[in-house]
């Protein structure tokens, strides 16, 4: 049992806060990137795993990066449970990649929406500082069905490349939590393309907003970081997809999920057997595939 873990929730409940019993999450789900096809990654293979991954496991709210509108659309209609606020970077609206937030229609109700750009100029398409790309935070006001509660879901994509666009953004970002959700609780998720050693994520920490249920959880389910490159068998520490939760709130369990599926080798796989099991059971040649190049994260708070 993780300790932090144990004085985190002991510290939430003598305050008296709300337990937010929620599956929180955040999924870089990787742009429709024509070129991936050559590996059998492309976005129509990948479509289904990815929603039956985010429905096995469960979430309550999952914030979604990199998807255009085609993808973001295909998930709408793959998960009919869930309403989502979306966001594209280039326009605001419908255009570039896009910051998704994904909530169960039966548990949650959205009250408002909205986007801001990480930037120098935050209302209008901007790329800010020294950074590669226009980057984008999304945001949304849901309530809780369940008691009526207000709770605020904040996921955001920093950029790849501009160190000072890393930390410079996730200051606005805290600034504008602030401004548009004062004091009710706040889920920060994302692909923040920075992990847990950068001042971008000290800064988070720092800020006696956040926890980061990594540290908190009483279990951990964490075998490898979070980005992958479409490969199974890479192996990373570096966690840079982050699902920070409200300071002090007890988190039951945190994973980051490697799961992956099987393509065909071949148009005709071979097919095997093994003396270690009976002979009805046979085997084909296939090849392991991940849903995504980034692994998404978990997170489960205490009811």
């Amino acid at each position: 049992m993780n300790f932090k873990g144990i004085l985190a929730a002991s510290a939430w409940l003598l305050l008296g806060g709300p337990a937010l019993a929620t599956i929180v999450g955040t999924f870089n789900i990787r742009y429709d990137n024509p070129g991936d096809a050559k590996e059998g990654n492309q976005w129509s293979r990948r479509a289904p795993v990815v929603a039956s991954l985010i429905q096995f496991h469960d979430f309550d709210l999952i914030g979604t990066q990199e998807g255009f509108h085609h993808q973001m659309e295909d998930l709408v209609r793959l998960l009919p449970e869930y309403g989502c606020s979306m966001h594209g970077r280039d326009d605001g609206k419908d255009k570039g990649e896009h910051i998704g937030i994904f909530f169960k229609r039966d548990k949650y109700e959205l009250l408002e929406d909205g986007c801001f750009w990480l930037s120098e100029t935050p209302d209008v398409p901007s790329k800010g500082w020294d950074a590669d790309l226009k980057r984008l935070c999304g945001w949304a006001k849901l309530k809780r069905k369940s008691d009526g509660k207000p709770v605020f879901m904040f996921g955001l994509h920093l950029d790849h490349r501009g160190n000072r666009s890393r930390e410079e953004s996730v200051k606005l970002v805290l600034r504008k939590i602030g401004e548009l959700a004062g004091d009710a609780p706040v889920f920060l998720v994302g692909d923040f393309n920075t992990d847990q050693t950068t001042a971008g994520y000290k800064t988070v920490m720092a800020s006696g907003r956040f926890d980061d249920p990594y540290e908190t959880a009483r279990i951990r389910y964490a075998l490898n970081g979070t980005p992958n490159r479409f490969d199974a068998n890479a192996k990373t520490s570096n966690r840079i997809d982050h699902a920070f939760v409200p300071k002090g709130m007890p988190v039951k369990r945190y994973g980051v999920l490697t799961d992956s599926y099987r393509v065909p080798k071949g148009e005709k796989p071979e097919e095997s057997q093994s003396r270690n099991f009976p002979k009805e059971v046979k085997f084909e040649d296939h090849v392991a595939h991940l849903p995504s190049d980034h692994f998404p994260v978990l997170a489960e708070t205490i009811d």
